[in-house]
This record gives C-alpha cells, structure tokens and sequence, in this order.
C-alpha cells in the first residue's frame, strides 16, 4: 500500500479488505477519532494548564522572553485545540449528507496541523518550565531536546517505517 497514491491505496483496501470505498471512509473516519480522543484530551488539558499560569505568583518573576515564548506557547495550544476539536464540529454539519470523503480529508488536515501545533506548545512548556526553573539557556536545551524528540517520534520514525514498507 502506497499512501502518497489514493488510487494505489484504493485498489490495495478493494483487494486486501475487500471494502467498498465507502466502507474505507468509515473506518478512515473512525481511525481519525480514535485518534483525536486521545489528543483532544492532552491539548485541552495542556491549554487549561496553561491559562492558570499567569495567575501564579512567580509568573511575574519570568524574564520577557519567557513570557514572549509563554504567549506563543497558549497561542499554539489555543489553536491546535481548535483544530483537533474541529472534525467534530464538521462532522455535526456534515453528518446525513452523504460528505464523508471532505470530511475525512479535511478532518484529516485539520488533524495533521493540530498535531504539529501541538508539538509546538510541548516545546515551548519545555522552555518556559525549564527557563523558569533552571535559567533561559536550560530552557532552551529542554525545547531542543523536546522538539528533536517529538521529531523523530511523530516524523522520522514513522517515515522510517513506511520506507521499510510491510
């Protein structure tokens, strides 16, 4: 199965699985959701956790470069929120009318862009909890570490994979 050839893929899940196009649909749909029930969950909390930040005490103490990388770090927690929980929302307007195959390519986009996102905000906790703790050069080894971590983790190693095919 080749993912970067829809029509390659299609043929394979015909032959393979024996399942109809919109059979595939609804199992891509359902793996997108499980999917987003898991990092639905961890953004929201992250977001959350986020915004009671500024109402602690020792907030004030942070340097303004960990508060300029604290507010791009809400900023993109706040958005891939909105674009993990997304799919749902298109899913209540589409539901019943036969938009499976948009709703599963947009709601796949919308997921790929919260997860990076995501990934974003992680690295940016690392830095202002790191820096906050231990000085700005701390915090940014922690926000390397972080990203270089989250890169092989969610790109290189999945690339990796699909390269050894099977």
């Amino acid at each position: 199965m080749d993912v970067d050839h829809p029509e390659l893929d299609a043929r394979w899940n015909s032959a393979a699985r024996s399942e109809t196009e919109a059979e595939r649909l609804d199992r891509n749909w359902s793996s997108l959701l499980q999917e987003l029930r898991v990092t639905q969950t961890g953004v929201q909390l992250l977001t959350g956790f986020l915004l009671t930040l500024p109402f602690q005490d020792r907030f004030a103490t942070l340097s303004a470069w960990l508060h300029g990388v604290y507010l791009a770090t809400v900023g993109c927690s706040l958005t891939a929120t909105v674009l993990l929980v997304a799919p749902v929302g298109m899913h209540r307007l589409l539901f019943r009318r036969h938009k499976l195959r948009p709703l599963v390519s947009a709601a796949h986009r919308f997921a790929f862009n919260g997860l990076l996102l995501l990934g974003a905000a992680l690295t940016g906790v690392a830095i202002v909890v790191f820096g906050a703790v231990l000085g700005d050069s701390a915090g940014v080894f922690a926000g390397v570490v972080t990203a270089a971590a989250m890169l092989v983790a969610w790109v290189v190693f999945p690339l990796w994979m699909r390269r050894l095919g099977g």
